[in-house]
């Protein structure tokens, strides 16, 4: 049984980066658990403290309908400052993180590409390998980054920044509870053709099968694994 952490920065990156691989997982007998570390939704607003508290416990609430339906075992949430990470010392996101990983002791950890277009997901991805320092009594032996649709697309970046995977995972048996879970996000949902609506999740998948020769994919970058 391995022990999985996904460590995603807003309420749904976490379904639209892998919610089939997730769910593979859970199927597989893996706990996994997921830390969302951004509120979600005060960047919409010009002063994060504008918007209702209300709709940030909405989100959140479908944040626990999704992970139920997708298999998570606990579903957290650090409530930083939406898009607004590189407002904060990295040491303090480091820290939070930490604290979940000693906790936890997952053996994997799948985490935010480092070259998005949104600067929450790099913060995070830089604060997610400071806290897996391979020294000590660690635990975490394998990272993987995930995309994220509507933020690794659109950053067009070219050579390191690139997102280049080379691990893919058959969804075919877990996209439908994907497409589920994600229907839960209301507010983040949108239309086709935009990446965050559910065709255009499902075209996503179809297109890295053609890679591989499978039907659905989710695809990822390996960063370490340690055997």
């Amino acid at each position: 049984m391995n022990r999985v952490f996904v460590i995603a920065a807003h309420p749904d990156d976490e379904i639209l980066g892998l919610g089939g691989t997730i769910r593979k997982h859970v199927n597989e007998g893996d706990v996994v658990d997921c830390l969302i570390l951004g509120e979600g939704l005060t960047s919409r607003q010009n002063d994060r403290h504008a918007t209702d508290k209300k709709f940030i416990n909405s989100l959140h609430e479908d944040a626990k309908r999704s992970g139920k339906i997708i298999g998570f075992r606990q579903v957290f949430f650090g409530n930083l400052p939406d898009n607004r990470f590189d407002s904060m010392d990295l040491l303090d996101i480091v820290k939070i993180i930490e604290g979940y990983v000693n906790e936890l002791k997952p053996n994997i950890i799948y985490t935010h590409h480092k070259g998005d277009r949104n600067i929450d997901h790099k913060i995070t991805f830089e604060a997610v390998l400071t806290s897996c320092r391979p020294t000590g009594e660690y635990t975490v032996k394998e990272i993987y980054t995930f995309e994220t649709p509507s933020s690794t697309e659109w950053d067009f970046s070219y050579g390191s920044n690139s997102f280049n995977p080379n691990v893919f995972i058959d969804i075919e048996s877990s996209l439908e509870s994907k497409l589920n879970a994600m229907a839960c996000y209301t507010t983040e949902l949108r239309e086709y053709p935009h990446p965050r609506s559910l065709e255009s999740l499902q075209i996503i998948a179809a297109r890295w099968g053609t890679v591989v020769g499978k039907k659905y994919v989710e695809a990822f970058q390996l960063i370490r694994k340690i055997q």
